[in-house]
C-alpha cells in the first residue's frame, strides 16, 4: 500500500491505494493533519509514495479544479465484494457528474428498496469520497444530508455547484 496528501484549489486531500487501485481517499481538508486523520489507521502500513499516487493526485486536483474530470473512470480497491454497502457504492458510481439522485433510488438501485437508511450508511461510510461520488445523493426533497469531512454541508454544496458548472460549459 501506498498513500499520498496533496494540496487542491479546495484544500488538502489524501489517498492510499494499492497496485489494484483506490483504498481510500478524503474530502478536501483544511489541513495536511487532517486529510491523514481521515485516511485511518492503515496508512501506518502504507509507503508515502507520490509518484505512485500521481494518476489519483493529478485526476482529484483537475476535477476539484472544475475541468470535469470523471473520477468514477478511476480504479478502486474497495475489499470484499457483495454486500448491500458495495452494491450501493457501485450504484452511486453511475451518477452522472452534475446530477444527483435520492437515497430511495440509491437503495433500489443496489436491490433493496426499502434498504433507505442502509443507503445513507453506505454513503456517511464512503471510503472514497469524490470517487464514489456521494454528493450526488440527496433526500427525497432534493435537500442536501449527511455529509462528512470537516466542511460538512457546505462542501457537498460546492461539488454539485462545480459539477453543474462544469456540465454548463462541456454544453
Amino acid at each position: 500500500m501506498f498513500y499520498d496528501v496533496f494540496d487542491t484549489p479546495l484544500g488538502w486531500v489524501g489517498v492510499l491505494a494499492t497496485d489494484a487501485g483506490l483504498r481510500r481517499s478524503t474530502l478536501p481538508e483544511p489541513t495536511v493533519e487532517e486529510a491523514l486523520a481521515w485516511l485511518g489507521p492503515e496508512i501506518d502500513a502504507a509507503a508515502h509514495d507520490p509518484a505512485a499516487c500521481e494518476t489519483y493526485s493529478r485526476a482529484i486536483r483537475a476535477y476539484l479544479a472544475g475541468t470535469g474530470t470523471d473520477l468514477t473512470t478511476l480504479a478502486i480497491d474497495p475489499g470484499p465484494q457483495g454486500s448491500f454497502f458495495e452494491r450501493a457504492r457501485s450504484a452511486c458510481r453511475t451518477i452522472p457528474s452534475g446530477e444527483t439522485r435520492t437515497y430511495a433510488w440509491l437503495a433500489e438501485t443496489a436491490g433493496s428498496p426499502r434498504a433507505v437508511r442502509a443507503a445513507g450508511q453506505a454513503m456517511a461510510r464512503n471510503p472514497l469520497p469524490l470517487v464514489i461520488p456521494c454528493h450526488r445523493v440527496v433526500g427525497s426533497d432534493g435537500g442536501l444530508h449527511g455529509f462528512g469531512g470537516a466542511v460538512g454541508l457546505p462542501m457537498k454544496a460546492k461539488l454539485l455547484e462545480l459539477e453543474r458548472r462544469a456540465a454548463a460549459a462541456a454544453a
